[in-house]
């Protein structure tokens, strides 16, 4: 959850960590530091609260040094305060650690590392590791490091530095992802590729408690067992103008008007947008694969759960394949019964989601096919994987998902006709008559977009609100779950989201003048029962907004207001009532004062347990 920056080499390195830490607050904001190395000796200077604080603190006295490492803290263990804050040093100020994950027995350590005479001064767990480094030096830094990690339960990223060899960074993973960029006389260390685009595009991303060597002319990597690797170097493709803001407020809004692009994005090259058919070279998963599926399990967290939501009515409307959809969380704590004709989607946008990573190594052993959906090459998931179908999103900033989602939904459409093309499941007629409209997606949510002032308006009259219920039925029940949750996750305004049908069946008695609903009814197979459900909001004196069908002339009388969206295939609708979800939200947290791209209490990407 935290992030973690580290450079080395021949510049100053307080500006480049800062830079970095900027670029990682989406990753936690709780608390922040800086350590620096010059002249065998560690400065540290670290605060509670944001980058924008340490900075303010850095402007009066920065230190001098061309070594050094920054986190940005998402608290665990220990409030969020100054000295909880990392990084964290030993007894004697000569090892120096930033970390990223829980240590799970640090209790145990900690006890004893106290008896052998260690002080300790914080409330974190991340605090045993400097100790413990420090109680396994016998003059050679990387092997005290390696025989630290030796002891170590749970999850972890760490990059540490020493006077004791003040020309190294140590660096190892275990759970929490981590990233070495390769410069020119200087490398760097990193949580996430935003933070050395900058000054890199080529990357090593390093693997499960594999421990890095990391000077200003290059890097040794090992395993476990001490084995010298020669690990690939990647070339990341996105350019540095992916991670600004580009004229925008927010990170969030500038994601939200990229949505057109990454839905086109993600059609090239899949989709022949000529002849209208399917490029099944392009598209992962063997032929044999698909044919033998007998049923489809998905796999996520978060918003990325309510894609998979969305996917199972795709499916299983297309393809006729049964779909059982779980949270990644909760997956590998029942009994697990999967088998080797059942395949495992597996869906994070950074690839490094801690719970869905398990997750996939449960469907592993259970010995099913895993295919992967991921922003992110070279991740954790797309490199356990059988077979990765990448989102095609680019970087996202924001804490709160936008582009991402759709990018993900995209995924599904597009990896759903592709079986249903393999097996049969439907005519190639109706596959491009839906393929025909899905190429159409990008101009409309275009049109939605142009939408954003009277959602501006609308931001207005709702914000006042403290409650809200948004309602869906069918293939848009989990668009309306999103919705909910964009609302409470960037205004912090109490926001459930429901199946329509359901409402009767408990919600129905909170509502009242000071509750307003939001119903997603486009003119679908589904839009006479959701108007019955809207009749029965109305007669508890209940403002109502609508998402509806662009000429629904009947959701006027019924609905105090509207949004209107283009019209296209029922089974289409997610991808284009999300968007006008998501700009509400938006725009009322925004009038709210809320910090949209960094919420309280959340992080982007969840790396710990």
């Amino acid at each position: 959850m935290c992030g973690i920056i580290g450079y080395i080499g021949s510049k100053e390195a307080v500006p480049i960590l800062l830079d970095g830490l900027k670029k990682l607050e989406y990753r936690g904001y709780d608390s922040a530091g800086i350590a620096v190395l010059k002249d065998n000796k560690i400065k540290i200077v670290k605060c509670k609260g944001k980058v924008a604080k340490l900075e303010n603190l850095l402007e009066k006295d920065a230190p001098k040094g061309n070594i050094g490492l920054g986190h940005t803290r998402w608290a665990t263990h220990g409030k969020p305060n100054d000295i909880n804050a990392h990084p964290h040093n030993g007894c004697n100020s000569e090892i120096v650690v930033v970390h990223n994950g829980i240590i799970e027995n640090y209790m145990s350590l900690r006890e004893r590392l106290i008896l052998e005479g260690h002080n300790f001064i914080s409330e974190t767990d991340t605090e045993v590791l400097p100790h413990l480094i420090e109680s396994n030096y016998h003059n050679d830094f990387t092997l005290a490091v390696k025989e630290s990690l030796k002891e170590i339960e749970g999850s972890y990223a760490i990059g540490v530095i020493s006077t004791r060899d003040p020309g190294k960074i140590v660096a190892s993973r275990c759970g929490s992802p981590l990233i070495i960029g390769i410069g020119e006389g200087e490398m760097f260390l990193a949580s996430d590729i935003p933070a050395l685009l900058i000054y890199t595009n080529r990357v090593i991303f390093l693997e499960e408690r594999e421990i890095a060597t990391i000077t200003k002319d290059g890097v040794e990597i090992i395993n476990s067992k001490g084995k010298i690797l020669h690990k690939k170097v990647i070339n990341i493709d996105w350019g540095e103008e992916m991670i600004e803001k580009s004229g925008y407020k927010h990170f969030m809004l500038k994601e939200i008007f990229q949505e057109t692009m990454v839905i086109r994005n993600n059609l090239e090259g899949r989709i022949n947008l000529s002849t209208k058919t399917l490029q099944p070279e392009n598209l992962p998963l063997p032929l044999d694969r698909i044919k033998e599926i007998e049923r489809i399990s998905i796999l996520a967290c978060g918003s990325s759960y309510y894609t998979a939501l969305a996917g199972k009515y795709i499916f299983e409307e297309l393809t006729g394949i049964p779909v059982e959809v779980d949270y990644s969380s909760e997956f590998r704590y029942r009994k697990i019964l999967l088998g080797k004709k059942d395949l495992a989607i597996l869906i994070s946008q950074s690839g490094e989601t801690a719970d869905t990573l398990a997750a996939l190594r449960a469907c592993r052993k259970a010995g099913s096919y895993i295919l992967a959906l991921t922003n992110v090459r070279g991740s954790a998931i797309s490199r356990e994987a059988d077979s990765v179908m990448y989102i095609k999103a680019g970087p996202e900033i924001g804490v709160a998902t936008t582009k991402a989602f759709v990018s993900q939904l995209m995924c599904l459409y597009i990896l759903s006709l592709y079986f249903a093309q393999v097996r049969k499941t439907l005519d190639l007629s109706e596959i491009n008559k839906i393929i025909s409209e899905l190429i159409k997606i990008p101009q409309m949510v275009e049109i939605i977009l142009l939408k954003e002032p009277e959602i501006i308006k609308l931001s207005e009259e709702f914000h006042k609100y403290h409650n809200f219920l948004y309602l869906g039925r069918g293939i848009n029940y989990p668009i309306a779950l999103e919705g909910a949750l964009k609302l409470k996750e960037i205004s912090y305004i109490h926001a459930e989201g429901y199946a329509a049908g359901e409402m009767k069946h408990g919600p129905i008695a909170l509502l009242d003048k000071t509750f307003p609903v939001v119903v997603i009814v486009p003119q679908d197979k589904v839009y006479t029962k959701v108007i019955n459900n809207i009749k029965e909001v109305k007669a508890r004196d209940t403002l109502v907004l609508a998402i509806a069908t662009e000429g629904d002339k009947e959701i006027i009388n019924i609905a105090d207001k509207v949004i209107y969206i283009p019209k296209t295939l029922d089974i289409l609708y997610p991808i284009l009532s999300v968007i006008p979800l998501q700009l509400f939200a938006y725009h009322i947290a925004d009038r709210l004062g809320c910090d949209v791209d960094k919420p309280r209490n959340l992080a982007k990407s969840v790396t710990v347990e």
